[in-house]
Formats: C-alpha cells, structure tokens, sequence
C-alpha cells in the first residue's frame, strides 16, 4: 500500500498537544519504518487559517476544511479549550460529517469528541474524551453512551482517545494496526513514552489518582517501583 493520508482538524484554540502528539508518532514512524508505508499528514482548518492554539502558539494549516477531499485513510478532530465553539460551527461540523464519509477511519482526541457527536458519528456508539468533560458530553449528547474510563474506545472504524496525551497512545494503537507491533515498538522507544497503554486502562492511574506520600522516604520507594521491569 501507497502513502497514507492522515488529516489532522483542528479549530480556534485548540490543544497544542493533541495535535503535536498524533503528528509526531506519524512522523516518527516514517523515520523508522520504509518508504512504502509512509503516512502523508495534514493539518486543516477551516478556510485554511492558522490555528491559535488554546497555548497561545500559532501553528500553520497546510489545508483547508472547504478544499479536501477523499479519500482519507483517517480524519482524525483535536480537542482544546476551543472545543464548545467548534462543535458549533455548522460549517467544520458538516465538512468533518463529509470527510468521514470518504475516510477509511474517523478519530477524535480529547474534547474532539464534542464534534464527532455533533456531526452524529458518535450516536449509538460508546465513546471518550477527557476526564474532566464526560459528563457534560453524555448531557449534551445523549445518544452517545459515554464512558470517562478508557484511555481510548475503538467502536467500528470510529475511535475515540481521552484526554491530551493519550493522542499518542492512540497514534501508537493506530501504527500498530497498519504496521505491526514492531514499528509501534520502536516509535515509542524513540519517543520514549510508555511501550503502549492499552485502550481499556483507566485515565486516572494509581499514580495520579493517590495523593503524594508526605514521606521522602515513601516516595522514594514509590518512585522506584517499576525501574528494574523488562522493557
């Protein structure tokens, strides 16, 4: 198979970091893998605009919403700060309902999902997105069975990550499937991030979840655990 084309979305404030984290594991594995299974990414927006970040960082659109066309091999919507504005916007909204038509898979990272469920790709699916946001997405949309668990839910060919950095997990489970365990292996060690969460692990982990040892001592035992495990 040719190059694939991934389209990355994004709108008005959106999340620096899921935008960076999906374009750099595809980009990383073009470096590590061969010519012949490369992924071609875009960044789009509509009208082709740059794109303020919710960071304050601008980053340049390579592609406008208005001008793409299939078919994509995946249409993947960041989240952000942004996110109650693009879900919205009837015009990104009904332009991410045509792409998904013509795009082999459909994803959305974060508050992203807010427009998945507005363009009605996420009724009668289970769904995530961040932690923090899923109840007011299962109230706004309550034809999507929303789960604030998983790191990321596959449902069909329509994904759907948590919250922020598990873009990368989610780009990792997606290089994975195209490519083998191995190449997403070796993304994730040069990336040097976890070998690869799987998707049903809870967002808030033991880690996150538990208070701070008050001790120095316990936390040092704490933060130990895990070092002398195998890759």
């Amino acid at each position: 198979m040719g190059e694939r084309l991934m389209v990355v979305v994004g709108f008005e404030a959106a999340e620096l970091l899921d935008i960076a984290c999906v374009t750099t594991g595809l980009a990383m594995a073009n470096r590590l893998g061969t010519p012949e299974r490369a992924y071609r990414v875009r960044l789009a927006a509509p009208g082709g605009a740059p794109i303020v970040c919710g960071t304050g960082l601008t980053l340049h659109t390579q592609q406008s919403l208005e001008r793409l066309t299939g078919p994509l091999d995946t249409l993947i919507v960041s989240g952000g700060v942004g996110f109650e504005r693009a879900a919205a916007d009837d015009r990104l909204v009904g332009h991410v309902r045509r792409l998904a038509r013509e795009s082999r898979r459909v994803a959305s990272v974060c508050t992203g999902a807010a427009v998945l469920a507005a363009a009605g790709l996420l009724d009668g699916r289970r769904a995530t997105t961040h932690w923090r946001f899923a109840a007011r997405l299962a109230a706004r949309y309550p034809k999507v069975s929303v789960d604030p668990d998983p790191i990321y839910i596959r449902q069909g060919n329509v994904y759907t990550a948590a919250g922020i950095t598990s873009a990368l997990d989610l780009t990792l489970a997606f290089i994975e499937e195209d490519h083998g365990p191995e190449l997403a292996r070796q993304v994730a060690r040069d990336l040097v991030t976890y070998l690869q969460r799987p998707g049903n692990q809870a967002q808030m982990s033991l880690y996150t979840a538990a208070p701070a040892p008050d001790s120095g001592a316990v936390a040092k035992v704490v933060g130990g655990v895990g070092e002398d495990v195998p890759d």
